[in-house]
């Protein structure tokens, strides 16, 4: 009876533990079309289908942003928001300059721009596969090198980014008809 107690109050302990670990970030819900960055230890949730996201880490001061686009490129029209990867990739990179990073300091992880539509004609227009190179194009010109990603597919993807020590953990998600 006294070892189950003791083990009981272990697994009680391990749990409380864990879950402090994980209580200890403050929590922010990425929405498509915007971008986050905190020198703060916060953990970044989004969910990505052709969009893509961008974690960008600064490895020296230890800290991170997010971004969430839609579509590749602006065309002038409209306004110039992070809809558009061209945008917000430059916006999220103005804010970790801002913030203090050096360029040389910054890495990237990319995510996202899945296929999850079906193409009813041979002539797609493939958002997904538009959005991973204007990612990989924007942040070649810019120097600034990618280790690690997880992109294309035909299914979903949700990413959570912990800006205190670029950790991204993700999963695939299932494709649901209903």
């Amino acid at each position: 009876m006294e070892k189950e107690m003791i083990f009981s109050s272990m697994k009680v302990m391990r749990f409380f533990k864990e879950n402090l670990m994980e209580n200890k970030y403050l929590q922010h819900f990425l929405y498509p079309s915007s971008l986050f960055v905190s020198r703060e230890p916060y953990v970044i949730k989004t969910i990505l289908g052709s969009c893509v996201g961008i974690c960008l880490w600064d490895k020296r001061l230890k800290y991170g942003g997010l971004n969430h686009y839609m579509l590749p490129n602006w065309n002038g029209n409209d306004l110039a928001s992070p809809k558009y990867g061209n945008i917000a990739i430059d916006k999220l990179l103005e804010r970790m300059l801002y913030l203090g990073s050096n360029i040389k300091d910054i890495q990237a992880k990319v995510f996202g721009g899945g296929e999850l539509l079906e193409a009813s004609t041979g002539n797609s227009s493939l958002i997904g596969e538009r959005n991973i190179r204007v990612a990989r194009l924007m942040l070649e010109e810019r120097k600034i090198p990618i280790v690690a990603s997880s992109t294309g597919g035909k299914r979903g993807r949700k990413i959570l980014f912990f800006t205190d020590t670029g950790e991204v953990r993700h999963k695939f998600l299932e494709k649901r008809v209903y």
